[in-house]
């Protein structure tokens, strides 16, 4: 199959840099990437006059370039584009916006590891002119789209059974400790002083930080892997800092936490399963003790004096156990969605 640059495909253009004092309550909208990621719902519009060039329609495709790298096809009304995203025009070659969106989607996904700045996938315009694409007749393209359409659904159905097994869980929980904050079903209750000490992780040296070695949690999950580790033993890690804070997950081994995250570092007793207590500690949800002030954060305060209910240990445990069970389902729909991802990923080449 003929190769060809993305610059050579179609015409990439900026969105324009708007400014809050642009911001209006009626207008067209402004695509931003968090709208388009659905990472938002907060919408800002513009009334002025601005270039066409700006403009988004129905069925435009949109390429996000800085923060999140993505394809999308606008399905909303006229629209204005907010910078770091691409509004692409086809105007060179002759090319199927389907199979675009699929070769696209694939060279951004080899693009990551070539991206710059430590904490940001940020691609430069050169850069993105040059990625290589797989090319070929329109016919051609039309059918290898159709049998990516497919996959896709697939993996969509998949991944809304994995958002049905998680609302299996929460209704679980529901069903069997009630509403936690305001312990209707009259739980014995624990401050989180009495409960944990908590601690903040370690700054890790760049120097530390590997391709292969013991996984080294940020704010929001695993970050970097690390040539050595800070706890060895099971604990849940509270996101400290940046958009997620607040975020809660279970490790278990040998991991590095850095300082972007708040861990339980000691169990002042043996009263909580931790699979219960991680469900727990999201029906509380910690985003709300976030400080918003600046980059937002979390401080270990409000997690001391927030109060845990306590259900007996046998419960807990029962619960632990259909959670399990769950997973084992979860995992299977992972599996699934990995397969046909690679089969996505490799019809194209």
């Amino acid at each position: 199959m003929k190769k060809v640059k993305l610059g050579e495909v179609a015409t990439f253009i900026n969105g324009y840099a708007f400014k809050p004092q642009d911001w209006s309550s009626e207008g067209k909208e402004i695509i931003r990437i968090q709208n388009l990621t659905k990472t938002s719902t907060e919408i800002n519009y513009y009334s002025g006059m601005i270039d066409k060039k700006y403009i988004v329609e129905a069925g435009d495709i949109l390429i996000s370039w800085s923060g999140t790298l993505g394809v999308f096809q606008w399905r909303g009304r006229s629209a204005v584009l907010n910078q770091h995203i691409f509004k692409v025009v086809f105007d060179k070659i002759d090319i199927d916006k389907s199979y675009f969106k699929y070769v696209v989607e694939k060279g951004l996904q080899d693009a990551v590891k070539h991206t710059h700045g430590s904490t940001m996938k940020h691609l430069t315009k050169k850069y993105f002119d040059n990625i290589i694409v797989p090319y070929t007749n329109l016919g051609e393209q039309q059918r290898i789209a159709s049998e990516l359409d497919l996959l896709s659904k697939l993996i969509l159905r998949r991944q809304e059974q994995l958002e049905e097994l998680n609302l299996l869980v929460k209704s679980r929980f529901n069903e069997m400790f009630g509403d936690p904050l305001n312990n209707n079903k009259k739980f014995a209750v624990k401050t989180g002083q009495q409960c944990f000490k908590f601690s903040s992780g370690k700054f890790l040296d760049k120097h530390d930080r590997v391709f292969e070695g013991y996984p080294a949690y940020g704010g929001n999950g695993i970050a970097w892997k690390s040539r050595k580790y800070l706890i060895d033993n099971p604990t849940i890690i509270i996101g400290r800092v940046g958009a997620y804070c607040g975020n809660v997950r279970t490790t278990h081994g040998k991991v590095w936490i850095s300082d972007n995250a708040i861990y339980i570092k000691e169990f002042k007793n043996s009263d909580f399963n931790l699979v219960f207590l991680l469900e727990l500690m999201k029906v509380i949800d910690f985003s709300k003790f976030a400080d918003f002030s600046g980059q937002p954060k979390i401080t270990q305060k409000p997690l001391e004096n927030q109060k845990y209910i306590l259900p007996p240990l046998a419960l807990q445990n029962e619960f632990a156990d259909f959670v399990a069970l769950v997973d084992k389902s979860q995992f299977a729909c992972e599996i699934a969605i990995k397969v046909w991802r690679n089969s996505l990923k490799f019809s194209i080449i």
